[in-house]
């Protein structure tokens, strides 16, 4: 007899699925073989860092061979709550296995998490069925041609095919600092395009003024580096851009400014003021100095050159959050929200004064946060972080699917991408989880095409990277992946993103490499219309805003998947292999092309499909097919 005890990802165990807000009823169900003889089983239950308690479950009834126990419960104050169920006899008890079944043991494991969030969160309605483009502002588009560098020390790139430079400052080289001269009024002049690809939010890296080209030194929060355009002609760029239905959020670093910088200026090219060379400056006491950092100050990671700042500084948290402050000043510009760097390197605190100055501009504003793992059992400085519980962050950079994804597609078993997804899906508030930023390339990591089928880059430096390339036959694979993975992510809850130039295949390793300037020429066609197509769907079909996540099937080459929304439901399925898969989909059986993806869609009710190429009974089907 198969032994089931527990499945917290089945309703016949748990109701409802996953995170739930304060004062929800929970309800959880146990079964138990008749044959072990367990008749008092306990829900061991207790909030994250505080005493457990057991509480009986109640018996229901007997199915043959099986005893049925229940227990319901009041979702407490917003945390992080773990269970697991002691059997009270023989000293065993059911923890939790990686796919969220239970097993029988005598020895302690691993828990199941109950996330419980903030009652009334909720994230930008607008946000939901939406597509990001995310743009590195230096590379993206020059609309102003050769410009002249604003300041001493940048070299400017005309050759825009030319590979970013990588050689370390400290050679004499020019690290950073070199720029290809992309600009507001470049982007101002691709609005049409983006529109055509779907688009309805771009995230910019950060364009404050700042002595490097990745800006993340900021030097004045309050000026918009002038390579890129004036304020003015950043809020023209906003304006412009909503009526092409594209909302725009902005990168905000807050955990450290530059020391060449109007506030720390340690290169003085600011004038003689500052916190590094004047004890009685406004800004000295927004940084820590003292004999014991090797530079005389906290810096962020040990770059000298990245000044932290201490963030319970009051006058700070003002200058950043406060009225006239840098989110106000940039909000009432135009801005529709902000993405926060480092954001397990910024205070719970802060984080909640900065949705508060976020929020005051509207409901419907974003706030964003980089976080690379589970953000709901992120620790950072020994502290368990409350930033997805619904007084902080909307939502995340989903780092998690990305990598579930790749994995997969890179040869990993379907299982283990769906268990990493469903893990997510089950810790995330629903209102966190259907505004995660997806994505499968950003401007930290290994371009996606050559994540997928390039070199494995392992720990090889800049020198190998450089001018690395794929084969035409792994440049033909990684298309055909590229493809798959994007579909993944269009349909995964959440809101995909699209890295500047993913659409053209754009290859490159990590950081220059992974910078270069879009390829505007490039004669690559096939993906664009693919992305197209989902981002129409998405659009069109309500399961991909806050649809329920069901797994179908997982296998080692196969990864199958159901959205089901009020209105709407659909299937996606993406086939690693070189074979041809049958799938039944609906109730019907449907074929998945190799190294492709078959998505389909079908209406609960009367809602009408608009995207794709329809089929009979109201059935739309959107396939990739190889070759």
């Amino acid at each position: 007899m198969s032994e089931q005890f527990f499945n917290s990802f089945s309703s016949q165990y748990k109701t409802p699925f996953g995170a739930v807000p304060q004062g929800q009823q929970v309800t959880l169900n146990l079964t138990v073989p008749e044959q072990y003889g367990y008749v008092d089983p306990h829900l061991v239950l207790w909030r994250d860092g505080q005493p457990r308690q057991y509480i009986r479950m109640t018996f229901t009834h007997q199915t043959p061979q099986v005893n049925h126990f229940t227990i319901q419960f009041e979702a407490g104050e917003p945390g992080l709550y773990f269970y697991y169920f002691d059997l009270y006899t023989d000293f065993r008890r059911i923890h939790r296995c990686p796919n969220g079944s239970g097993y029988l043991t005598w020895v302690e494991g691993s828990a199941w998490q109950l996330t419980v969030y903030e009652k009334d969160f909720a994230t930008p309605v607008c946000l939901k069925g939406g597509v990001f483009y995310q743009i590195f502002p230096d590379r993206f588009c020059e609309g102003v041609k050769n410009k002249p560098m604003p300041f001493a020390g940048r070299v400017y790139r005309e050759n825009k095919h030319g590979e970013p430079y990588f050689w370390p400052n400290e050679t004499g080289g020019y690290l950073n600092m070199d720029y290809f001269g992309g600009d507001f009024e470049g982007i101002r002049q691709k609005l049409p395009y983006l529109e055509s690809l779907g688009v309805t939010y771009l995230y910019l890296n950060p364009i404050f003024e700042a002595h490097s080209n990745h800006r993340y030194n900021t030097a004045d929060y309050l000026r918009a580096d002038p390579l890129l355009g004036t304020n003015e002609e950043f809020s023209a760029l906003c304006a412009e851009a909503r009526e092409h239905g594209i909302r725009i959020i902005l990168d905000g670093v807050f955990s450290h400014t530059g020391s060449d910088s109007v506030y720390f200026n340690r290169e003085g090219r600011y004038g003689v003021g500052g916190a590094y060379h004047d004890p009685n400056s406004r800004y000295r006491p927004w940084y820590d100095f003292g004999s014991q950092y090797p530079c005389g100050y906290r810096s962020w990671w040990g770059f000298d050159t990245l000044p932290e700042v201490r963030e319970e500084n009051p006058d700070y948290q003002n200058f950043i959050c406060g009225e006239g402050g840098v989110i106000d000043t940039w909000m009432k510009l135009g801005a529709s929200g902000f993405r926060l760097d480092v954001a397990d390197e910024l205070p719970d605190f802060f984080i909640e004064r900065i949705r508060q100055a976020v929020k005051a501009h509207g409901a419907d504003k974003l706030l964003l946060g980089e976080v690379w793992e589970d953000a709901t059992t992120k620790e950072a400085y020994g502290v368990r972080r409350t930033y997805l519980l619904g007084k902080g962050l909307d939502s995340v950079m989903n780092y998690p699917f990305k990598e579930a994804v790749l994995n997969f597609l890179r040869g990993g078993d379907g299982q283990a991408a769906a268990q990493a997804i469903l893990d997510i899906c089950e810790h995330y508030p629903a209102p966190a989880l259907h505004s995660l930023f997806n994505f499968m390339s950003t401007h930290d990591t290994v371009r996606a095409i050559t994540a997928l089928a390039g070199e494995p880059l392992d720990n090889h430096d800049r020198n190998w990277q450089s001018g690395r390339r794929m084969s035409p036959k792994a440049y033909e694979h990684g298309v055909k992946l590229l493809a798959m993975a994007y579909a993944a992510i269009f349909t995964l809850p959440g809101v995909p993103s699209i890295y500047y130039g993913d659409e053209v295949a754009m290859q490159g390793y990590k950081d220059p490499f992974n910078r270069g300037y879009y390829e505007w020429d490039s004669t690559e066609t096939r993906l664009r219309p693919i992305l197209t197509q989902l981002a129409l769907l998405r659009k069109s079909c309500d399961a991909f805003k806050e649809g329920r996540f069901e797994l179908v099937e997982a296998g080692p080459d196969l990864l199958h998947y159901r959205r089901v929304g009020p209105t709407q439901s659909a299937e996606i399925a993406l086939n690693r292999s070189n074979a041809l898969r049958v799938i039944t989909a609906f109730g019907k059986a449907a074929e998945v092309n190799p190294m492709g993806f078959t998505i389909l869609v079908e209406d609960n009710a009367t809602a009408h499909l608009q995207a794709g190429p329809a089929g009979p009974g109201g059935r739309t089907t959107l396939q990739y097919q190889k070759g």
